[in-house]
């Protein structure tokens, strides 16, 4: 990411929600924070080309923008699920093809968001594929507590995150949010896809006064994809001790090539999604 894809760290500005970053080649940013994108034809396959998505920052590192949020709901049992857009049939380059996508806290939500790194081939990412959207654990959490308290499958609950204001684990500074890493819209498909989530004072704080996060998060809930956007390894929040010679010991922290997100950061990225194959 280049330097002018993100604010001067001189400004000081650390707001949830910025404009938009992480696609130099694809989009002007003005003085005034308006946005001109270049227009551009989809690929084959499903959806894909230029895509607008919330992501929770890239701060450092080589990844190119941040990875894509997934909007949550509780149910009434407490349970813990990502929103999956409606399925729609458009037309695109003269062929019908079926997208999830929805209007969600002011924006537009697509599952486009989540077509890259491969992800876009995987079973789970169909529009169709059935699913109650619930987070499930996976199988070799990387945190105690849930290798503690949770087995392979088992949905995750509001209830498991109550100590999330004192909560912490010998790295960095305890008591800004519990973490949990898991799996979504992934049963009985070959291919896992990663989420993480954390549930936070701060995202709390957020979301009253913003219109996304209102919409998108629960309870001091949030969740991500949970795959870098550098080569597509699997990053943590909190899960290694040598994230904090990185400055991760707070944030995301990809081992692979230290790539830093900070999932207390939101912002609106600009990316070419991958078609998804039909």
């Amino acid at each position: 990411m280049s330097d002018s894809d993100k604010y001067p760290a001189e400004s000081g500005r650390r707001r949830f929600v910025k404009g938009v970053v992480g696609g130099a080649t694809l989009a002007g940013v003005g003085a005034l924070g308006t946005t001109t994108i270049n227009a551009a034809t989809n690929a084959s396959g499903a959806g894909g080309g230029s895509t607008q998505a919330y992501s929770i920052e890239n701060i450092a590192g080589p990844a190119p923008r941040g990875m894509p949020q997934i909007p949550i709901e509780i149910d009434d049992e407490g349970y813990i699920k990502g929103v999956w857009p409606e399925v729609q049939t458009v037309e695109q380059n003269g062929v019908e093809v079926q997208l999830a996508r929805m209007q969600l806290g002011g924006t537009t939500y697509s599952s486009e968001w989540f077509q890259y790194c491969g992800v876009e081939s995987y079973e789970g990412l169909s529009p169709t594929y059935e699913s109650d959207n619930y987070f499930l654990s996976g199988s070799a959490p990387p945190y105690s507590w849930q290798q503690e308290e949770k087995s392979e499958g088992d949905r995750f609950n509001i209830s498991d995150f109550e100590d999330y204001e004192t909560w912490g684990n010998g790295i960095g500074q305890a008591g800004i949010g519990k973490p949990a890493s898991g799996t979504w819209r992934s049963e009985d498909t070959e291919d896992i896809i990663p989420v993480q989530m954390i549930r936070s004072k701060r995202i709390e704080e957020a979301a009253q006064n913003n219109q996304w996060l209102q919409a998108s998060t629960s309870q001091g809930v949030i969740a991500w994809l949970n795959k870098c956007t550098h080569f597509c390894c699997v990053p943590g929040y909190k899960t290694t001790g040598s994230s904090a010679t990185f400055g991760g010991a707070d944030a995301v922290y990809c081992q692979c090539h230290q790539s830093v997100y900070d999932p207390f950061s939101i912002v609106q990225t600009l990316f070419v999604a991958r078609p998804r194959p039909e």
